[in-house]
């Protein structure tokens, strides 16, 4: 899988925030029996490398990846426990270095024009359009589909049910990432078949 076709999985991958590693395979199956394989599961608790290990061991048809790599061992530590794509909030140069080094897919965090465009110096046209809503929205990012119709975005950040539908008829939106698919309140309760419902809902302009 390349990030082009990582962007095609699916028209929104959940970002998940775990804070017990126990409910990450119940979690993760819900979200691929609503029709969600890619799973961004971020390093923003000690929970995240564990969650990882265990969506990639026990549940074979999720895509596993990991969000919020910030440095470049984030990027070594992903790969070891077995994800399958990585996400960064932002691009430095190392960091950059780091996740091409891993050999998977990885969707860098860009704001800017001039970031996106230091990324196309190295050949990458597939980024992550952060924080969406904070940074300009829709209308930000069809202002860069003028100058720049050869990156796909996957934007995230502040997207809700209701505006995910206008990033997506973006042409140079790939899909969109959303923590909403994996409310706090079901994850800590075990609402598994509620999670399964927002993925069924979410996944609807796929099919």
């Amino acid at each position: 899988m390349n990030a082009r076709e990582l962007l095609d999985l699916a028209p929104v991958v959940p970002v998940v925030v775990l804070d017990d590693a126990d409910a990450a395979v119940p979690l993760a199956r819900a979200l691929v029996a609503g029709g969600l394989r890619a799973i961004e599961v971020t390093l923003r608790t000690d929970a995240a490398i564990a969650a990882i290990e265990r969506i990639a061991a026990e549940v074979p048809d999720a895509v596993v990846g990991a969000g919020t790599v910030v440095a470049p061992t984030d990027a070594e530590r992903s790969l070891k426990a077995g994800a399958k794509f990585l996400v960064s909030p932002g691009c430095t140069p190392a960091l950059r270095d780091a996740m091409t080094a891993t050999g998977l897919p990885f969707l860098p965090g860009v704001s800017s024009a001039s970031e996106a465009i230091a990324l196309l110096e190295h050949g990458i046209t597939e980024m992550k359009f952060f924080p969406a809503e904070a940074a300009g929205g829709t209308a930000y990012l069809k202002s860069l589909g003028g100058p720049l119709p050869q990156v796909r975005f996957c934007p995230t950040g502040g997207i809700t049910p209701e505006s995910a539908p206008r990033y997506l008829a973006l042409p140079n939106v790939g899909c969109v990432g959303g923590s909403w698919l994996t409310p706090a309140d079901a994850v800590r309760a075990g609402d598994w078949d509620r999670v399964e419902s927002l993925a069924k809902q979410a996944a609807a302009p796929a099919s």
